[in-house]
């Protein structure tokens, strides 16, 4: 399920963070491609994996990874899956013109329900996945 949430804490980040699963090559390879249109430097990207994060983005505890990245904004509120990927995209060269699409009745349902199957099977997607060098 993709959402955005509230959140209250001090731990403010300077850019909005996207987190997401450094061990899976599928995401690593989403991600690649998130900062070479990102030639702003708008986002702050960190593996779920990083050392410390549980103590910069405590928002994140209570979060079930296997939904989807993350997008932890500035007012410290998360983003979820195709949310987050939404938010993304409106701030990204190249995409901020199709990004509007995600507010059209019905479409944002599609979406979501498109990345919640992505999530459940990145490992299978990611072709250096099939030698079972992959957790999953």
């Amino acid at each position: 399920m993709s959402t955005t949430v509230p959140c209250d804490t001090s731990e403010v980040p300077a850019r909005p963070a996207v987190i997401y699963d450094g061990e899976c090559p599928f995401c690593t390879r989403q991600i690649e491609k998130f900062k070479s249109r990102d030639t702003d430097k708008v986002f702050e990207y960190v593996p779920r994996q990083a050392e410390g994060i549980d103590r910069r983005f405590p928002m994140l505890a209570e979060g079930d990874f296997n939904t989807g990245m993350r997008l932890v904004h500035r007012d410290a509120s998360v983003s979820v899956g195709a949310d987050a990927i939404y938010h993304i995209a409106r701030r990204m060269k190249g995409w901020r013109r199709l990004a509007w699409l995600y507010q059209v009745p019905g479409l944002n349902i599609l979406c979501r329900a498109i990345y919640a199957w992505i999530a459940r099977n990145r490992y299978r997607l990611a072709k250096k996945c099939d030698d079972g060098a992959c957790p999953r």
